[in-house]
């Protein structure tokens, strides 16, 4: 199912081929079992055969994404999810304190800038390091589950080549993950940094009045149209239940910075 692209119509021979070029020298696909997997694809509906040439059906490009989504983690919805909060209360810390302390603009300009780049970087490094913390830890959990299905083969010669067989997809899904994590730690990082930067600028650019209620205005379409849309769109629940929580999580983090931020 990884192997395959959803526009990709692959004969027999560069399936195999295609397949191979995962694993290591001493590991080959037998073209009877490719057979056998192909046929239970097919009697499965996950994919079909036309005039020798096999394509995913829409059954099968779903249940594929599912397996990326699953063992690569090729969809960022927590990062995506965590940029944009993040972001938000940021900007949203930064307009207020400098609102109310009535900051000179180089000084809002320069506190926004520092305090966008340390929680940008910090979520970089959050995520680079903790997900490929938890996905390798998955994974590992992952392999002890198969390594012990494939310990009831009976036949000791198949049993040991089914598990140099996992073994090299675990190698393969150790570098997936990696570019995984750098891709998803560095959208988040950029989401943080573009949610926080746009209101803080048309906070500064406008005139005074208008530029508190346009950017307090950005914030809260970033938060209630992008943020709850997107959140309810993955979770599967309903905006109505999503928005309340979502404004809760912010308002009581912004209102327990600027407390903090007052009594320094």
């Amino acid at each position: 199912m990884l192997s395959f692209r959803e526009e990709d119509r692959l004969t027999r021979s560069l399936l195999k081929k295609k397949l191979e070029e995962y694993l290591a020298d001493d590991v080959s696909i037998r073209m009877v079992d490719l057979d056998e997997a192909l046929e239970e694809m097919a009697s499965e509906g996950l994919l079909v055969k036309q005039d020798g040439n096999f394509k995913l059906t829409r059954r099968g490009i779903r249940l594929g994404r599912e397996w990326k989504n699953l063992l690569i983690k090729r969809e960022s919805v927590l990062e995506i999810v965590a940029g944009l909060t993040d972001g938000s209360i940021t900007g949203l810390i930064v307009i207020l304190s400098a609102f109310l302390a009535g900051l000179h603009m180089d000084t809002t300009l320069f506190a926004a800038i520092l305090s966008l780049a340390a929680v940008s970087i910090t979520n970089f490094s959050s995520f680079m390091l903790g997900g490929k913390t938890e996905d390798m830890a998955n994974m590992l959990t992952l392999k002890a589950l198969i390594d012990h299905s494939l310990s009831d083969i009976p036949d000791e010669k198949e049993r040991m080549r089914s598990l140099r067989l996992a073994k090299h997809l675990f190698v393969i899904l150790r570098r997936e993950i990696t570019k995984s994590n750098l891709l998803s730690a560095s959208l988040c990082s950029v989401t943080t940094f573009l949610a926080g930067i746009m209101p803080i600028i048309a906070f500064l650019s406008l005139p005074k009045t208008l530029n508190i209620i346009t950017s307090l205005g950005i914030i809260g379409v970033m938060t209630t149209v992008f943020l709850v849309r997107y959140r309810a769109k993955k979770a599967q629940v309903s905006w109505k239940v999503i928005l309340p929580e979502t404004i809760v999580i912010i308002a009581i983090a912004t209102i327990i910075s600027l407390i903090i931020g007052s009594g320094l």
